[in-house]
Protein backbone atom coordinates (compact mmCIF):
# COMPACT_ATOMS: atom_id res chain seq x y z
CA UNK A 1 0.00 0.00 0.00
CA UNK A 2 1.29 3.46 -0.93
CA UNK A 3 1.41 6.05 1.84
CA UNK A 4 0.38 9.60 1.13
CA UNK A 5 3.15 12.17 1.70
CA UNK A 6 1.95 14.99 3.93
CA UNK A 7 2.83 18.69 3.40
CA UNK A 8 4.85 18.62 6.64
CA UNK A 9 7.02 15.80 5.29
CA UNK A 10 7.61 17.66 2.02
CA UNK A 11 8.64 20.76 4.00
CA UNK A 12 11.04 18.67 6.08
CA UNK A 13 12.71 17.26 2.94
CA UNK A 14 13.09 20.75 1.47
CA UNK A 15 14.64 22.08 4.69
CA UNK A 16 17.12 19.16 4.83
CA UNK A 17 18.17 19.79 1.23
CA UNK A 18 18.70 23.47 1.98
CA UNK A 19 20.71 22.60 5.12
CA UNK A 20 22.89 20.04 3.33
CA UNK A 21 23.45 22.44 0.48
CA UNK A 22 24.55 25.16 2.85
CA UNK A 23 26.93 22.73 4.58
CA UNK A 24 28.63 21.97 1.27
CA UNK A 25 28.90 25.61 0.27
CA UNK A 26 32.29 27.03 1.21
CA UNK A 27 32.64 30.61 2.25
CA UNK A 28 34.99 32.95 0.42
CA UNK A 29 37.18 32.95 3.51
CA UNK A 30 37.42 29.12 3.51
CA UNK A 31 38.26 29.06 -0.18
CA UNK A 32 40.92 31.73 0.28
CA UNK A 33 42.40 29.81 3.21
CA UNK A 34 42.62 26.60 1.17
CA UNK A 35 44.20 28.43 -1.77
CA UNK A 36 46.73 30.02 0.58
CA UNK A 37 47.58 26.62 2.07
CA UNK A 38 47.96 25.14 -1.42
CA UNK A 39 50.29 27.96 -2.44
CA UNK A 40 52.34 27.52 0.75
CA UNK A 41 52.70 23.81 0.04
CA UNK A 42 54.39 24.63 -3.29
CA UNK A 43 57.18 26.62 -1.59
CA UNK A 44 60.54 25.23 -0.42
CA UNK A 45 60.28 24.07 3.19
CA UNK A 46 62.23 27.02 4.60
CA UNK A 47 59.85 29.44 2.89
CA UNK A 48 56.90 27.49 4.29
CA UNK A 49 58.32 27.92 7.80
CA UNK A 50 58.72 31.66 7.22
CA UNK A 51 55.20 31.93 5.81
CA UNK A 52 53.53 30.29 8.81
CA UNK A 53 55.94 32.04 11.22
CA UNK A 54 56.64 28.83 13.16
CA UNK A 55 59.51 26.34 13.43
CA UNK A 56 58.37 23.03 14.89
CA UNK A 57 61.19 21.71 17.04
CA UNK A 58 61.31 18.02 17.93
CA UNK A 59 63.39 17.04 20.94
CA UNK A 60 63.51 14.74 23.97
CA UNK A 61 63.73 15.32 27.68
CA UNK A 62 67.25 15.17 29.07
CA UNK A 63 69.85 17.10 31.10
CA UNK A 64 71.38 18.65 27.97
CA UNK A 65 68.49 18.76 25.49
CA UNK A 66 65.40 20.01 27.35
CA UNK A 67 63.96 20.03 30.88
CA UNK A 68 61.80 22.06 33.21
CA UNK A 69 63.46 23.71 36.21
CA UNK A 70 61.46 25.79 38.69
CA UNK A 71 58.67 25.87 36.08
CA UNK A 72 61.01 27.34 33.46
CA UNK A 73 61.93 25.65 30.17
CA UNK A 74 65.66 25.05 29.98
CA UNK A 75 68.31 22.97 28.23
CA UNK A 76 71.34 23.66 26.05
CA UNK A 77 69.79 22.39 22.79
CA UNK A 78 66.47 24.05 23.63
CA UNK A 79 68.03 27.47 24.19
CA UNK A 80 70.17 27.15 21.06
CA UNK A 81 67.09 26.21 19.01
CA UNK A 82 65.23 29.21 20.44
CA UNK A 83 68.11 31.41 19.29
CA UNK A 84 67.88 29.88 15.81
CA UNK A 85 64.18 30.82 15.75
CA UNK A 86 65.01 34.37 16.85
CA UNK A 87 67.57 34.75 14.08
CA UNK A 88 65.19 33.20 11.56
CA UNK A 89 62.38 35.49 12.71
CA UNK A 90 59.85 32.79 13.59
CA UNK A 91 58.22 31.41 16.73
CA UNK A 92 59.35 28.06 18.20
CA UNK A 93 56.86 25.26 18.73
CA UNK A 94 58.23 22.47 20.91
CA UNK A 95 57.30 18.83 20.30
CA UNK A 96 58.50 16.25 22.87
CA UNK A 97 59.18 12.72 21.65
CA UNK A 98 59.61 9.67 23.92
CA UNK A 99 62.67 8.25 22.13
CA UNK A 100 65.02 8.71 19.16
CA UNK A 101 63.03 6.42 16.87
CA UNK A 102 59.89 8.46 17.50
CA UNK A 103 61.73 11.71 16.77
CA UNK A 104 62.78 10.41 13.36
CA UNK A 105 59.29 9.13 12.63
CA UNK A 106 57.72 12.48 13.59
CA UNK A 107 60.18 14.33 11.37
CA UNK A 108 59.55 12.14 8.34
CA UNK A 109 55.77 12.22 8.87
CA UNK A 110 55.84 16.00 8.65
CA UNK A 111 54.89 16.51 12.31
CA UNK A 112 57.98 18.65 12.91
CA UNK A 113 60.67 20.56 11.02
CA UNK A 114 63.86 20.07 13.02
CA UNK A 115 65.28 17.55 15.48
CA UNK A 116 67.14 19.75 17.99
CA UNK A 117 68.81 16.90 19.81
CA UNK A 118 72.18 15.17 19.70
CA UNK A 119 71.04 12.41 17.37
CA UNK A 120 73.78 9.81 16.72
CA UNK A 121 75.11 9.94 13.15
CA UNK A 122 74.92 6.19 12.62
CA UNK A 123 74.78 4.61 9.17
CA UNK A 124 71.15 3.67 9.82
CA UNK A 125 70.15 7.20 10.84
CA UNK A 126 71.94 8.69 7.81
CA UNK A 127 69.53 6.74 5.62
CA UNK A 128 66.53 8.30 7.39
CA UNK A 129 67.43 11.96 7.98
CA UNK A 130 69.68 14.76 6.77
CA UNK A 131 72.19 15.82 9.43
CA UNK A 132 73.34 19.39 9.90
CA UNK A 133 77.04 20.19 9.92
CA UNK A 134 77.18 21.32 13.55
CA UNK A 135 78.56 18.18 15.23
CA UNK A 136 79.03 16.97 18.78
CA UNK A 137 81.50 14.29 19.82
CA UNK A 138 80.31 11.78 22.42
CA UNK A 139 82.41 9.17 24.22
CA UNK A 140 82.38 7.26 27.48
CA UNK A 141 84.92 8.44 30.05
CA UNK A 142 86.23 7.46 33.45
CA UNK A 143 85.06 9.93 36.10
CA UNK A 144 87.47 10.27 39.01
CA UNK A 145 88.80 12.89 41.39
CA UNK A 146 91.68 15.14 40.43
CA UNK A 147 94.81 14.13 42.31
CA UNK A 148 98.44 13.13 41.84
CA UNK A 149 97.25 9.53 41.37
CA UNK A 150 94.65 10.30 38.68
CA UNK A 151 94.59 7.42 36.18
CA UNK A 152 95.63 8.58 32.71
CA UNK A 153 95.92 5.29 30.82
CA UNK A 154 93.35 2.50 30.49
CA UNK A 155 96.02 -0.08 31.33
CA UNK A 156 96.36 1.52 34.76
CA UNK A 157 92.71 0.73 35.53
CA UNK A 158 93.79 -2.78 36.48
CA UNK A 159 93.41 -3.16 40.24
CA UNK A 160 91.00 -0.22 40.48
CA UNK A 161 87.41 -0.28 41.77
CA UNK A 162 84.92 1.10 39.25
CA UNK A 163 81.24 1.42 40.21
CA UNK A 164 78.69 1.36 37.39
CA UNK A 165 74.94 1.09 36.90
CA UNK A 166 74.11 -2.59 36.26
CA UNK A 167 72.75 -3.60 32.83
CA UNK A 168 73.72 -0.27 31.27
CA UNK A 169 75.89 0.85 28.35
CA UNK A 170 78.50 1.74 30.96
CA UNK A 171 78.60 -1.69 32.57
CA UNK A 172 78.75 -3.31 29.12
CA UNK A 173 81.69 -1.16 28.07
CA UNK A 174 83.70 -1.59 31.27
CA UNK A 175 83.28 -5.37 31.02
CA UNK A 176 84.54 -5.31 27.43
CA UNK A 177 87.43 -3.06 28.42
CA UNK A 178 88.35 -5.41 31.26
CA UNK A 179 88.58 -8.26 28.75
CA UNK A 180 90.62 -6.11 26.36
CA UNK A 181 93.31 -5.31 28.94
CA UNK A 182 93.45 -8.88 30.25
CA UNK A 183 91.36 -8.44 33.39
CA UNK A 184 92.11 -6.90 36.75
CA UNK A 185 89.43 -4.19 36.92
CA UNK A 186 87.25 -4.66 39.98
CA UNK A 187 83.79 -3.92 38.57
CA UNK A 188 81.22 -3.07 41.25
CA UNK A 189 77.51 -2.59 40.64
CA UNK A 190 75.45 0.20 42.16
CA UNK A 191 72.11 -0.30 43.85
CA UNK A 192 69.07 -0.06 41.59
CA UNK A 193 67.99 3.16 43.30
CA UNK A 194 71.19 5.01 42.31
CA UNK A 195 71.63 7.01 39.12
CA UNK A 196 74.63 8.08 37.05
CA UNK A 197 74.42 11.52 38.69
CA UNK A 198 74.47 9.83 42.11
CA UNK A 199 77.62 7.87 41.24
CA UNK A 200 79.36 10.98 39.96
CA UNK A 201 78.44 12.79 43.18
CA UNK A 202 79.74 9.86 45.25
CA UNK A 203 82.97 10.00 43.27
CA UNK A 204 83.31 13.72 43.96
CA UNK A 205 82.94 13.26 47.71
CA UNK A 206 85.19 10.18 47.58
CA UNK A 207 82.63 7.65 48.69
CA UNK A 208 83.61 5.60 45.65
CA UNK A 209 86.82 5.54 43.64
CA UNK A 210 85.52 6.13 40.12
CA UNK A 211 82.62 5.57 37.73
CA UNK A 212 81.79 5.79 34.01
CA UNK A 213 79.65 8.33 32.16
CA UNK A 214 79.29 10.03 28.79
CA UNK A 215 81.71 12.93 28.44
CA UNK A 216 78.95 15.55 28.07
CA UNK A 217 77.19 14.33 31.23
CA UNK A 218 80.53 14.30 33.06
CA UNK A 219 81.27 17.86 31.89
CA UNK A 220 77.87 19.05 33.04
CA UNK A 221 78.44 17.46 36.45
CA UNK A 222 81.80 19.17 36.74
CA UNK A 223 79.86 22.42 37.19
CA UNK A 224 78.52 20.93 40.44
CA UNK A 225 81.83 19.43 41.60
CA UNK A 226 85.11 21.19 40.83
CA UNK A 227 87.34 18.29 41.75
CA UNK A 228 86.25 15.91 38.99
CA UNK A 229 88.47 14.62 36.19
CA UNK A 230 86.90 13.08 33.07
CA UNK A 231 89.79 13.14 30.59
CA UNK A 232 90.30 9.39 30.25
CA UNK A 233 88.24 8.09 27.33
CA UNK A 234 87.36 4.39 27.11
CA UNK A 235 85.46 4.40 23.78
CA UNK A 236 85.87 5.79 20.31
CA UNK A 237 84.14 9.10 19.68
CA UNK A 238 80.68 9.02 18.17
CA UNK A 239 79.38 11.99 16.19
CA UNK A 240 75.90 13.39 16.72
CA UNK A 241 74.06 16.40 15.32
CA UNK A 242 70.71 18.07 14.72
CA UNK A 243 68.71 16.75 11.78
CA UNK A 244 66.04 17.68 9.24
CA UNK A 245 63.99 15.60 6.82
CA UNK A 246 65.99 13.74 4.19
CA UNK A 247 65.10 16.04 1.28
CA UNK A 248 64.89 19.28 3.26
CA UNK A 249 67.96 20.97 1.80
CA UNK A 250 66.60 24.52 2.13
CA UNK A 251 66.31 24.36 5.94
CA UNK A 252 69.51 22.35 6.28
CA UNK A 253 71.47 24.88 4.22
CA UNK A 254 70.15 27.75 6.34
CA UNK A 255 71.11 26.00 9.59
CA UNK A 256 74.57 25.17 8.24
CA UNK A 257 75.16 28.81 7.29
CA UNK A 258 73.77 29.94 10.67
CA UNK A 259 76.06 27.51 12.47
CA UNK A 260 79.21 28.72 10.69
CA UNK A 261 81.49 30.22 13.36
CA UNK A 262 78.67 29.67 15.87
CA UNK A 263 81.12 29.04 18.70
CA UNK A 264 82.60 32.50 18.20
CA UNK A 265 79.31 34.28 18.82
CA UNK A 266 78.60 35.90 22.16
CA UNK A 267 75.19 34.31 22.67
CA UNK A 268 76.56 30.82 22.00
CA UNK A 269 79.31 31.38 24.59
CA UNK A 270 76.72 32.57 27.11
CA UNK A 271 74.51 29.51 26.58
CA UNK A 272 77.50 27.14 26.71
CA UNK A 273 78.87 28.67 29.92
CA UNK A 274 75.44 28.48 31.52
CA UNK A 275 75.27 24.70 31.18
CA UNK A 276 78.87 23.48 30.94
CA UNK A 277 81.10 26.02 32.67
CA UNK A 278 79.32 28.12 35.25
CA UNK A 279 79.34 26.76 38.78
CA UNK A 280 75.90 25.72 39.99
CA UNK A 281 76.76 26.82 43.51
CA UNK A 282 77.77 30.18 44.91
CA UNK A 283 81.47 30.88 45.25
CA UNK A 284 81.19 33.07 48.35
CA UNK A 285 80.24 31.79 51.78
CA UNK A 286 77.92 34.73 52.37
CA UNK A 287 76.91 35.57 55.92
CA UNK A 288 78.43 33.45 58.68
CA UNK A 289 76.60 33.21 62.00
CA UNK A 290 78.51 34.66 64.95
CA UNK A 291 79.56 31.94 67.44
CA UNK A 292 77.68 32.24 70.71
CA UNK A 293 75.07 34.51 69.15
CA UNK A 294 71.42 33.62 68.77
CA UNK A 295 71.30 35.54 65.49
CA UNK A 296 71.08 33.44 62.33
CA UNK A 297 71.39 36.30 59.82
CA UNK A 298 70.95 40.07 59.47
CA UNK A 299 67.41 39.36 58.24
CA UNK A 300 66.03 37.41 61.20
CA UNK A 301 63.34 39.99 61.95
CA UNK A 302 62.10 39.78 58.35
CA UNK A 303 61.98 35.98 58.57
CA UNK A 304 59.97 36.28 61.81
CA UNK A 305 57.45 38.61 60.14
CA UNK A 306 56.95 36.82 56.84
CA UNK A 307 57.14 33.21 58.03
CA UNK A 308 53.65 33.88 59.37
CA UNK A 309 52.32 33.90 55.78
CA UNK A 310 52.72 30.12 55.35
CA UNK A 311 52.56 29.65 59.15
CA UNK A 312 56.10 28.28 59.28
CA UNK A 313 58.62 28.50 62.07
CA UNK A 314 60.77 31.47 61.05
CA UNK A 315 63.91 29.38 61.46
CA UNK A 316 62.75 27.05 58.68
CA UNK A 317 62.35 30.03 56.34
CA UNK A 318 65.83 31.17 57.38
CA UNK A 319 67.18 27.71 56.58
CA UNK A 320 65.80 28.07 53.02
CA UNK A 321 67.63 31.39 52.62
CA UNK A 322 70.82 29.79 53.96
CA UNK A 323 70.68 27.04 51.35
CA UNK A 324 69.54 29.28 48.52
CA UNK A 325 71.97 32.19 48.79
CA UNK A 326 73.92 32.08 52.06
CA UNK A 327 71.84 35.16 52.97
CA UNK A 328 73.27 37.12 50.03
CA UNK A 329 70.58 39.47 48.62
CA UNK A 330 72.67 40.16 45.51
CA UNK A 331 73.02 36.52 44.49
CA UNK A 332 72.10 35.42 40.95
CA UNK A 333 72.17 31.71 40.13
CA UNK A 334 73.29 30.01 36.92
CA UNK A 335 69.59 29.65 35.99
CA UNK A 336 68.81 33.33 36.66
CA UNK A 337 67.20 33.00 40.12
CA UNK A 338 67.59 36.24 42.07
CA UNK A 339 67.98 37.55 45.58
CA UNK A 340 68.20 36.14 49.06
CA UNK A 341 65.44 33.57 48.41
CA UNK A 342 66.50 32.88 44.80
CA UNK A 343 63.19 33.43 43.07
CA UNK A 344 63.08 32.90 39.32
CA UNK A 345 62.19 36.15 37.51
CA UNK A 346 58.88 34.81 36.17
CA UNK A 347 57.87 33.61 39.63
CA UNK A 348 58.88 36.90 41.25
CA UNK A 349 56.91 38.92 38.69
CA UNK A 350 53.84 36.73 39.19
CA UNK A 351 54.04 37.62 42.90
CA UNK A 352 54.06 41.34 42.20
CA UNK A 353 57.78 42.12 42.12
CA UNK A 354 59.44 44.25 39.47
CA UNK A 355 63.02 43.72 38.33
CA UNK A 356 64.02 46.59 40.61
CA UNK A 357 62.59 44.63 43.56
CA UNK A 358 64.38 41.31 42.95
CA UNK A 359 67.31 42.05 45.26
CA UNK A 360 65.44 43.95 47.96
CA UNK A 361 65.65 41.55 50.96
CA UNK A 362 62.26 42.35 52.47
CA UNK A 363 60.36 42.18 49.17
CA UNK A 364 62.18 39.02 48.13
CA UNK A 365 61.50 37.28 51.46
CA UNK A 366 57.84 38.33 51.47
CA UNK A 367 57.34 37.07 47.91
CA UNK A 368 59.07 33.77 48.72
CA UNK A 369 56.86 33.28 51.79
CA UNK A 370 53.78 33.88 49.63
CA UNK A 371 55.05 31.41 47.05
CA UNK A 372 55.64 28.82 49.79
CA UNK A 373 52.06 29.27 51.00
CA UNK A 374 50.85 28.73 47.44
CA UNK A 375 52.92 25.56 47.13
CA UNK A 376 51.51 24.22 50.40
CA UNK A 377 48.04 24.26 48.88
CA UNK A 378 49.20 21.80 46.22
CA UNK A 379 49.70 19.04 48.80
CA UNK A 380 46.46 18.92 50.84
CA UNK A 381 46.79 15.23 51.75
CA UNK A 382 50.28 15.55 53.25
CA UNK A 383 50.44 16.02 57.03
CA UNK A 384 51.82 16.97 59.55
CA UNK A 385 53.32 20.42 58.93
CA UNK A 386 56.99 19.39 58.80
CA UNK A 387 56.21 16.49 56.45
CA UNK A 388 54.36 18.85 54.13
CA UNK A 389 57.32 21.23 54.33
CA UNK A 390 59.55 18.58 52.73
CA UNK A 391 57.26 18.40 49.70
CA UNK A 392 57.05 22.19 49.54
CA UNK A 393 60.84 22.49 49.71
CA UNK A 394 61.23 19.99 46.88
CA UNK A 395 58.71 21.93 44.79
CA UNK A 396 60.46 25.21 45.63
CA UNK A 397 63.74 23.71 44.39
CA UNK A 398 62.76 22.03 41.13
CA UNK A 399 59.12 22.95 40.47
CA UNK A 400 55.90 21.28 41.69
CA UNK A 401 55.43 19.23 38.50
CA UNK A 402 58.44 17.06 39.25
CA UNK A 403 57.16 16.43 42.77
CA UNK A 404 53.81 15.35 41.33
CA UNK A 405 55.68 12.93 39.05
CA UNK A 406 57.71 11.51 41.94
CA UNK A 407 54.52 10.99 43.97
CA UNK A 408 52.90 9.21 41.01
CA UNK A 409 55.94 6.94 40.68
CA UNK A 410 55.93 6.23 44.41
CA UNK A 411 52.27 5.22 44.26
CA UNK A 412 52.88 3.05 41.19
CA UNK A 413 55.69 1.15 42.90
CA UNK A 414 53.85 0.61 46.18
CA UNK A 415 55.31 3.46 48.24
CA UNK A 416 53.42 6.13 50.19
CA UNK A 417 52.96 9.29 48.06
CA UNK A 418 52.40 11.37 51.23
CA UNK A 419 55.70 10.51 52.93
CA UNK A 420 58.97 12.04 51.75
CA UNK A 421 61.97 10.14 53.15
CA UNK A 422 62.42 6.63 51.70
CA UNK A 423 59.20 7.00 49.71
CA UNK A 424 58.70 9.93 47.33
CA UNK A 425 62.35 10.90 47.88
CA UNK A 426 63.47 7.61 46.28
CA UNK A 427 61.58 8.31 43.07
CA UNK A 428 62.58 11.95 42.98
CA UNK A 429 66.19 10.74 42.71
CA UNK A 430 65.24 8.35 39.92
CA UNK A 431 63.70 11.16 37.85
CA UNK A 432 67.10 11.69 36.23
CA UNK A 433 66.85 8.24 34.60
CA UNK A 434 64.95 7.81 31.28
CA UNK A 435 63.27 4.62 32.52
CA UNK A 436 61.48 6.67 35.18
CA UNK A 437 60.97 10.16 33.75
CA UNK A 438 59.62 8.57 30.55
CA UNK A 439 57.09 6.53 32.52
CA UNK A 440 53.47 7.11 31.49
CA UNK A 441 52.61 8.39 34.99
CA UNK A 442 55.12 11.25 34.58
CA UNK A 443 54.22 14.47 32.80
CA UNK A 444 57.23 16.71 33.39
CA UNK A 445 60.24 14.78 32.10
CA UNK A 446 63.85 14.90 33.29
CA UNK A 447 64.81 16.31 36.67
CA UNK A 448 68.14 16.30 38.47
CA UNK A 449 66.42 14.61 41.37
CA UNK A 450 69.49 13.97 43.50
CA UNK A 451 70.00 17.72 43.76
CA UNK A 452 66.45 18.17 45.01
CA UNK A 453 66.65 15.40 47.61
CA UNK A 454 69.95 16.81 48.91
CA UNK A 455 68.37 20.27 49.02
CA UNK A 456 65.50 19.05 51.20
CA UNK A 457 67.83 17.13 53.55
CA UNK A 458 70.23 20.07 53.98
CA UNK A 459 67.43 22.51 54.82
CA UNK A 460 65.72 20.18 57.28
CA UNK A 461 69.05 19.49 58.98
CA UNK A 462 69.92 23.19 59.13
CA UNK A 463 66.45 23.97 60.52
CA UNK A 464 66.94 21.51 63.38
CA UNK A 465 70.35 23.04 64.09
CA UNK A 466 68.75 26.49 64.29
CA UNK A 467 66.10 25.16 66.67
CA UNK A 468 68.85 24.30 69.18
CA UNK A 469 70.30 27.79 69.55
CA UNK A 470 68.27 30.45 67.71
CA UNK A 471 65.52 32.01 69.82
CA UNK A 472 61.88 31.60 68.64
Amino acid sequence: MLHKITPAQILLVIMCCIFLGSCNTKTEEQIAQEEWQDSIAQLPHLDQILAIDTLRIITMYGPISYFSYKDNDMGFEYELAKRLCLDLGVEPKLIIAPDEESMIKMLNNGEGDLIAYRLPKTAENRQKVMFTQQEYKTEQVIVQCKSDSTVKDVLDLSGKDIVVIPNSIYSDRIQDLNNEIGGGINILYAADSLTVDDLIAQTAIKEINMTVANNDIAKLNSTYFKNLDSNLSITFQQSSAWAVAKEDSSLCNYINEWADNLQERIYYSAIYRKYFSRSKYFESQGYVSIPGSSQISPYDDLFRIYAKIPKWDWRLLAAVAYKESNFNPDAISWAGACGIMQLMPNTAKSLGLTEADFHEPELNIRAAATYIRNLERLFPTVTPTEEKAKFVLAAYNCGPGHVFDARALAKKYGKNPDIWFDNVETYMKLKSEPEYYSDKVCNHGYCRGSETTTYVSVIIQKYHEYLLWAKP
